[in-house]
């Protein structure tokens, strides 16, 4: 039987070749530039059947090739198998990038095209720029599912609802007045916002558009007059009478979603609107020509990432509620392991969102549960199904990675567990993962510091012993909003964000050997004030997360004194403050689970 994808790419290939078209280049991405993205734009994984939430597809007339990060290498090739398309290791050395492949070919690849709406103003005009040099045009406006995807999704229309300034912080109608002051300093008469997470944030309104992102599908167009309008693009099918009267009381109008390029067109030739390079589609730029003032960040990004004291004590809340439900999904996978009883990595996500949703606070999960049982688990961002769903059995690692979504609080932990005695190996690959997360949870550093200048800290143990990891070691994340959020971050590739006070971000080191097991250890963590000095400002990080480390998986003999104090300390903290959330058999559990360890 031939692979249904096959079929879908000859079909496009045939489309291609009747529009004089070498090469098409389809990326996991919608028209606002998000990671994770609506049903109606999976046309990447309608055509490859890969199912990753990063990675691009370039067709030619005779190859398919589909291009992904480190995360996904072994789920791709397994999801690519028989499907005729050739896996792109992206960031390996050896691995063109998609502008250096079709540069390879110059004489088969005279037009490539693409879907600007899906593709950023940065992305576009690098693209544009580099294949020009070599002769080869670029066409902007083909939609490659066009005429092929018949059942395609229409635009989500799940209702708007509004975020309360109890959980806020701050009023819409402030944070609009903050973005048009921004506006007037850099000469702008106007800013679009596309990115949906700031969206949200800006007039504190969520939705359910984007499964495990509770935004909504739209864009802002902020007037800066002082005192001036805001227009949301939506769909009218989104609106309810409360959430219209709301949006009208912040001093914003609603028009319907499709009418966003008839209104920017319609705008005076002398207006100039600012746009983030980065998170606006070229075919917005495209609409504005001249009227675009292109700004290298939102001015949205940092205010938003920087949580006021209002959302950090709300956060701190869903930190402990989301620990009672940790605590209890562990131990009944511990409980089931002891009496025989068949579980399955699918089981394990069924009981972690049955523990979250006990609490009336609940709103959904905030991304795929990662349950990983030994060589799974060094599948980077692996979701069980059930054709690879695995039997749990008692021995070997596994890794369970999940979060959820409160109306306070967006969290996200990892935690490495034993099912039965771990071996050597799995013990020092797990302290050497944990000597990494204990390392960069104690670390003070300079106000200023950029993420890629911490990165070397969580590492630094594993490279002693010629060990690494691919991935980044730390990302932003929201409230209530979206699980992975800049702009900061700690990786090995530099950005140019400053970690500033208020921030919360990720530590997770891993550790991953194929076939064997995998290994990450993950807390969030809140960017502070530590000290200043006649040398400046310090800061440090709090760590958030309550939820216990596995003891048992602990070698204090690769362990230092102040390594083993840090463990100890946090795990009686994880103790205090959720054992009286506690039934007195979990608590009992828990107790064990934190006992102090020495050498």
């Amino acid at each position: 039987m031939e692979n249904i994808h096959i079929s879908r790419i000859e079909a496009l290939r045939r489309r291609m070749a009747a529009e004089g078209i070498d090469a098409v280049i389809i990326p996991q991405a919608d028209p606002h530039m998000s990671e994770y993205i609506a049903a109606r734009w999976q046309a990447r994984r309608w055509f490859s059947g890969f199912t990753g939430s990063a990675g691009d597809l370039v067709v030619t007339l005779s190859d398919a090739l589909l291009w992904t990060d480190s995360r996904y290498f072994i789920q791709a090739a397994e999801q690519l198998a028989g499907s005729g398309i050739t896996l792109m290791k992206d960031g390996l050395a050896s691995t063109p990038s998609i502008p250096e492949y079709l540069l390879a070919h110059p004489g088969k690849n005279r037009t490539v095209a693409l879907d600007a709406m899906l593709f950023s103003i940065n992305a576009v005009d690098a693209l544009s720029d580099a294949l020009a040099a070599e002769g080869i045009s670029l066409r902007t406006d083909f939609d490659a599912a066009e005429g092929l995807w018949t059942d395609r999704p229409g635009l989500p229309d799940a209702p708007l609802f509004i975020h309360k300034e109890e959980y806020a912080g701050e009023s819409a109608s402030a944070k609009l007045e903050a973005m048009r002051r921004e506006a007037r300093e850099a000469r702008a008469d106007a800013i679009l916002f596309s990115a949906l997470d700031e969206v949200a944030w800006l007039l504190n309104i969520r939705s359910s558009d984007v499964r495990y992102n509770p935004v909504a599908i739209g864009y802002l167009y902020v007037d800066a007059a002082p005192g001036g309008r805001a227009r949301v693009f939506v769909s009218p099918a989104k609106l309810t009478p409360e959430v219209e009267e709301y949006l009208a009381s912040q001093g914003v109008d609603v028009s319907p979603y499709d009418t966003l390029p008839d209104f920017l067109s319609r705008l005076p030739e002398t207006s100039r609107v600012m746009v983030e390079a980065a998170r606006t589609s070229g075919a917005v730029r495209d609409i504005l020509g001249a009227r675009a003032i292109l700004a290298a960040k939102s001015p949205a990004a940092m205010p938003k990432a920087c949580k006021n004291e209002i959302q950090l004590e709300g956060v701190r809340r869903a930190m402990i509620r989301d620990g009672v439900a940790m605590c209890r999904s562990l131990m009944e996978i511990e409980d089931r392991m002891a009496a025989g009883i068949l579980t399955t990595e699918i089981d394990v996500d069924s009981i972690l969102r049955r523990h979250r949703s006990l609490s009336p606070a609940f709103f959904e999960e905030s991304f795929g549960t990662i349950a990983g049982y030994g060589p799974h688990g060094a599948i980077v961002h692996y979701e069980a199904d059930e054709k690879s769903n695995a039997v749990l059995e008692p021995r070997g690692l596994l890794l369970i990675d999940s979060g959820a979504q409160y109306p306070d609080a967006t969290t996200d932990l990892t935690r490495t567990i034993c099912l039965g005695t771990p071996t050597p190996q799995e013990r020092r690959d797990f302290t050497l993962v944990m000597k990494g997360h204990i390392a960069l949870a104690r670390m003070i550093f300079p106000d200023d510091t950029r993420g890629a200048q911490l990165d070397a800290i969580a590492r630094q143990f594993l490279w002693r012993e010629g060990l690494s990891y691919l991935h980044g070691t730390g990302h932003g994340v929201g409230q209530f909003l979206c699980c992975h959020e800049g702009p900061q971050s700690i990786r090995l590739n530099y950005v140019d964000t400053p970690l500033r006070p208020g921030m919360i971000i990720s530590n997770e080191p891993g550790l991953y050997r194929e076939g064997v097991h995998g290994i990450r250890c993950e807390n969030l963590v809140l960017c502070t004030p530590a000290m200043t000095t006649e040398f400046g400002r310090f800061l440090r990080f709090e760590t958030l997360t309550l939820c216990p480390f596995e003891p048992a998986l602990f070698d204090t003999k690769i362990m230092t004194d102040d390594e083993i104090d840090w463990l100890n300390r946090y795990q009686a903290r994880v103790r205090e403050l959720l054992t009286p959330e506690l039934d007195h058999a979990t608590a009992a559990w828990l107790a064990e689970k934190t006992k102090p360890l020495s050498r």
